[in-house]
């Protein structure tokens, strides 16, 4: 039932703000799958891929699963100060490579997605949570645009940055190397979750975190079998785990993006610390680089809780099986 998790409680209302890509893809799916997530919007960013396919992507995803009673908005097409670059060379042109493209049934909402996010956070009757798994220039249009919303915000968890070395250059993750001023507005604008409010509560679920979270053949073989949506991810794992092989001789691939709703399920899965994290946005060396005082050299205050390490065994079991179970209610 929406709205409730297993046990009859009353499930953590998300919306999902993401550049679909293989693993927002199965950030959705198991945003969907598990009861104590309702899934109420996704809004869509220009990252691994432009605007028009990232927002095409999670609507064909919906489709597939379901789900097209979720409103999806398209939100910027670009970040706020340099050009966009996009990461086509890992998930292909459209940003879905593996399994052959389908039209979704249905186009956009009418409106922008910092505009369904007002919509949404005003008519909620409780805090919603947001996740983030693209750059953040959506979210730092809520930040600057919606100051009268925050204390509807129950907390923003990213997918995003590192403590240690990035991904895209040798400085910086993704995510954040793709808008930097824009993560430099959010993270200014955190607080930790739990601690006394002093702004928008923030979880970074880095790459500390999400290159332990990965899968393998084996898994998209398990999938393979169990319907539309077993078939679907099989797909997408095909090629997102060969690039993974072929470009760094990594035995599988990290599905970065679902450890954000995983954490959520189950906030055990993430060990995290309170931190404090700037970005840089100046230097051509490390220009997205998150700045993480994990040892709390410079004394100022934590803004940010930061993954450090995840249950791998305890993720994959989850994540698989319910997909499984999607992919089974689906056949």
């Amino acid at each position: 039932m929406i709205g409730t998790d297993a046990t009859g409680g009353v499930a953590r209302k998300v919306l999902l703000d993401c550049d679909p890509g293989h693993d927002d893809a199965i950030a959705i799916m198991l945003a969907v799958a598990d009861p104590s997530i309702d899934l109420i919007a996704v809004t869509t960013v220009a990252g691994n891929v432009t605007l028009e396919h990232t927002t095409s992507n999670a609507l064909r995803v919906l489709d597939l699963i379901g789900r097209a009673d979720i409103p999806v908005a398209a939100g910027r097409a670009g970040p706020r100060e340099r050009e966009l670059s996009t990461a086509a060379v890992m998930h292909g042109e459209g940003g879905l490579a593996g399994p052959l493209p389908i039209a979704p049934s249905r186009g956009p909402a009418d409106c922008t997605a910092l505009e369904l996010i007002e919509q949404v956070l005003t008519e909620a009757v409780e805090p919603v949570t947001l996740v983030a798994t693209g750059p953040l220039t959506n979210m730092a249009d809520v930040v600057e645009s919606l100051p009268h919303l925050h204390h509807m915000i129950r907390e923003l968890v990213i997918m995003g940055g590192a403590v240690d070395l990035g991904n895209w250059t040798p400085a910086a993750e993704f995510n954040i190397w793709v808008d930097p001023h824009a993560a430099d507005i959010v993270f200014r604008a955190g607080c930790v979750p739990g601690a006394e409010r002093t702004g928008i509560p923030l979880t970074m679920i880095g790459l500390e975190v999400t290159h332990r979270a990965w899968l393998t053949d084996e898994h998209a073989d398990e999938l393979r079998g169990t319907g539309d949506v077993g078939q679907f991810v099989a797909e997408l794992l095909d090629h997102f785990v060969g690039f993974h092989q072929d470009r760094f001789g990594w035995e599988g691939a990290p599905i970065h993006d679902a450890v954000t709703i995983a954490h959520l399920i189950d906030p055990t899965l993430v060990t995290a610390i309170p931190m404090n994290v700037q970005i840089e946005t100046e230097s051509p060396l490390c220009s997205g680089r998150t700045v993480a005082d994990r040892w709390s050299v410079t004394g100022l205050p934590a803004n940010a809780l930061v993954g450090l390490d995840i249950d791998r065994n305890r993720f994959v079991t989850m994540l698989v099986q319910r997909l499984q179970h999607l992919g089974s209610e689906s056949a």
